[in-house]
C-alpha cells in the first residue's frame, strides 16, 4: 500500500484551557475567539491538502476545530472512542498543585507506570486505550484515505501516540501538546513515523 498520511490535531482554546479548568469527556465546551482564529490559521495553512476523511471526537470543540474542512464537504465521522479522558468528579474545576493533591498524584502514578489509576468517577489510561483500539483497527484498515485529519484532545492524543508508536502509556507525557498543535504521522501498513512533533509553524 502507499504510506498514509495522518495529520493529528488537537482541538483549538477554549475558555476552560485559559482558566486552567479540567474539561475532560463531560465538559462540552465550545471554541474561544483566540480558538477559531486557531482553526482559521490551520484552515488557511492546510486547506489545499487532499484529505480523504476527517475524523473527530464527538465533542463540540472538535468540530469547530475543523470546521473550515467540513464546509468544504469532506467525508466526516465522530467517535467517542476519540473523546477526551474523563476526569470524573474533577471536571469543570481549576486544578492547581496547592488545591488538589489527588490529582497531582494520579498524575505522578501515571508516570510510575501505574496505568490503570484513575481519578474518583473518571478513566485510566488503560480504559482510553482500550476504547481508542477500535478507532485504530478502522484508522489502519482503510488503504483508499491516503490523507486523513484527525481532531481530538490533549491527554487522549498522547494515549493514542504511545499506541501508533509502541511506547509504554507511562511515556505518554513526552507528547506535549498546545491547542491545535499538530503531529504529522506516516503509515506504512506495518508501523507508524512521526514526521511532525508538536507542530505549531501554522500558528504563527
Amino acid at each position: 500500500m502507499s504510506v498514509k498520511k495522518i495529520y493529528l490535531i488537537r482541538h483549538g482554546q477554549t475558555d476552560f484551557n485559559v482558566q486552567n479548568i479540567v474539561q475532560g469527556s463531560g465538559i462540552d465546551s465550545d471554541l474561544n475567539e483566540r480558538g477559531r482564529q486557531q482553526a482559521a490559521q490551520f484552515f488557511a495553512a492546510y486547506h489545499q491538502m487532499p484529505f480523504d476523511k476527517v475524523y473527530t471526537s464527538v465533542l463540540r470543540r472538535t468540530h469547530q476545530s475543523v470546521q473550515g474542512f467540513l464546509e468544504l464537504g469532506l467525508p466526516h465521522e465522530q467517535y467517542a472512542a476519540l473523546n477526551e479522558i474523563s476526569w470524573g468528579v474533577r471536571e469543570g474545576t481549576r486544578i492547581t498543585a496547592e488545591e488538589d493533591t489527588e490529582y497531582h498524584g494520579v498524575l505522578a502514578q501515571w508516570n510510575r507506570g501505574e496505568t490503570h489509576a484513575r481519578l474518583t468517577g473518571g478513566e485510566s489510561p488503560d480504559e482510553v486505550a482500550a476504547r481508542q483500539r477500535p478507532f485504530i483497527e478502522l484508522l489502519t484498515s482503510c488503504p483508499e484515505e491516503e490523507n486523513v485529519l484527525v481532531c481530538m484532545h490533549g491527554r487522549a492524543m498522547r494515549v493514542l501516540l504511545c499506541q501508533l508508536l509502541g511506547y509504554p502509556l507511562r511515556r505518554m507525557d513526552a507528547f506535549e501538546h498546545r491547542n491545535l498543535c499538530l503531529y504529522k504521522l506516516h503509515y506504512t501498513g506495518s508501523m507508524f513515523t512521526v514526521r511532525n512533533f508538536l507542530d505549531v509553524a501554522h500558528l504563527e
